[in-house]
């Protein structure tokens, strides 16, 4: 098979528009994402500094509440909290709403593909509290920028940014032997949570040829990453275990703690062959079929290897391999892409989005992703979403998809498309006629945009 421009647009992006051509090539594909990135500056997304913003806001709150004296005191600094609470709801409402309007009239779908892929690989997220939404911030900063670049940059980036060091705790590991630890003994505790991610989910891959003492090496020579709140990342040579550690047979570091050593453990785990293989198929595995061909899985890999782990080549050798492009059912959407691509075949505005309200955007869309089983920003762990279709098509999942393509598309588009026009645009050439005939027998056009948004046939990629 070759490509195909509704299949480009539909498995490699955003879905199909009434507006927004598909792409016409897999080189404009690949041209559009080193380019501008038009998306986000139509819908920026701040950096970590607007959600630390939040946090000393909404603790400085609580702490002039139990300070207060009086009844009225007590009442006005109440009202206070609740205030810079409600602030951070609203801009998170903002943040999800940008997110999503890049995915509705973006005109490079991939890139958003990549970045939402990338971010799930990279899984990072505060549980909650005052610092619940900086998952948006981290993959604006951390992830966003580094999409076409070299897969170790992306690792790098993602290491040490502060809400992927607070999420895995490595910002309070230490080496038993530092000298933090030698001068207070409540500091010394280890964390491997770090390592072992990267050796397990981020670079070799859960099968892949490392040991148990791997992951203590390499906890060891990453004792030092930290940040500073109001600053970001910061490394710390006097939390750094001294001397050398041996990660996958090779010495790093030595008597003075470098950040430079550690760096270089990143670009040998980027490198690796088992790197190649394990980021091929779970590429592979996100845009094309639980079960990729082995034959595109090799040829991905093989890329990533002579290049050095450059992904636009990588990028390309998947775009180029026929089985990309195979005449069979993609995998389930996601509950995000699916929201987001009929989000796009509904041609949504700006104005149409409740973004101030967090209310609405709440029973509009956090909730009913939380019912369909994509809880916004929040896996279950750091292995990020599942890839297998089988979980996302459970009858109760299925049921909150259908709910919301029956009820939530007429609350932002009161004045709907024809049903008839809109399963071609939905669906592009390949409509079942079995999709088309309820789009005609529909009663209303709430009813029939529902029907076409909920069919098997819009549910896969």
């Amino acid at each position: 098979m070759s490509f195909d421009p509704e299949r480009a647009a539909i498995r490699f992006g955003c879905g199909l528009s009434p507006r927004i051509a598909p792409p016409d090539s897999a080189e404009a594909m690949l041209a559009q994402l080193v380019g501008r990135d038009r998306a986000a500056e139509a819908f920026p997304v701040p950096g970590f500094q607007a959600a630390v913003a939040h946090y000393v806001a909404i603790r400085a709150a609580r702490k002039a509440l139990k300070a207060a004296r009086t009844e009225a005191e007590q009442a006005e600094r109440l009202e206070t909290r609740k205030k810079v609470t409600r602030d951070m709801s609203r801009d998170g409402s903002r943040w999800f709403a940008s997110m999503m309007l890049r995915r509705a009239l973006t005109e490079d779908g991939f890139r958003e593909r990549l970045v939402a892929f990338w971010s799930d690989h990279f899984t990072a997220f505060e549980r909650g509290g005052p610092l619940r939404f900086s998952h948006v911030s981290y993959t604006e900063e951390a992830i966003r920028p580094h999409v076409a670049g070299r897969f170790a940059d992306l690792l790098r980036a993602s290491a040490t940014h502060p809400v992927m060091l607070r999420y895995l705790d490595q910002a309070r590991s230490a080496g038993p032997n530092s000298r933090a630890a030698q001068k207070n003994e409540k500091i010394g505790g280890l964390n491997e949570n770090l390592a072992r991610e990267m050796l397990e989910l981020h670079t070799l891959g859960v099968d892949g040829p490392y040991t148990q003492a791997d992951v203590r090496q390499l906890a060891e020579l990453l004792t030092g990453l930290s940040y500073r709140m109001k600053t970001g990342f910061q490394f710390r040579p006097g939390l750094a275990e001294p001397g050398a550690e041996t990660v996958l047979s090779v010495d790093y570091g030595g008597k003075k703690a470098r950040l430079e050593d550690i760096y270089a453990a990143f670009d040998d785990l980027a490198r690796h062959p088992a790197t190649a293989r394990h980021i091929a198929r779970k590429l592979a595995v996100h845009f094309i079929s639980d079960r990729p061909d082995a034959g595109l899985v090799d040829a991905m890999a093989a890329r990533f290897a002579e290049t050095d782990g450059d992904l636009m080549q990588v990028y390309a050798a998947m775009l180029d391999h026929p089985a990309a492009w195979a005449d069979q059912p993609g995998n389930i959407k996601q509950p995000v892409d699916f929201v987001g691509s009929g989000l796009r075949a509904l041609d949504i505005v700006p104005r149409a989005m409740p973004s101030e309200k967090y209310g609405q955007m709440r029973r509009m869309f956090f909730t009913p992703l939380q019912l369909m089983g994509q809880d916004w920003g929040r896996p279950a762990g750091p292995d990020g979403w599942t890839e297998h279709d089988a979980e996302w098509i459970t009858p109760q999942r299925l049921s909150a998809r259908l709910i919301w393509a029956m009820t939530v598309p007429y609350e932002l588009r009161r004045a709907l498309p024809d049903p008839r026009e809109f399963v071609e645009t939905a669906l592009g050439r390949r409509v079942p006629e079995e999709v088309r005939f309820a789009a005609r027998a529909a009663e209303t056009r709430a009813e029939g945009i529902g029907l076409v948004l909920a069919s098997p046939a819009f549910q896969r990629m």
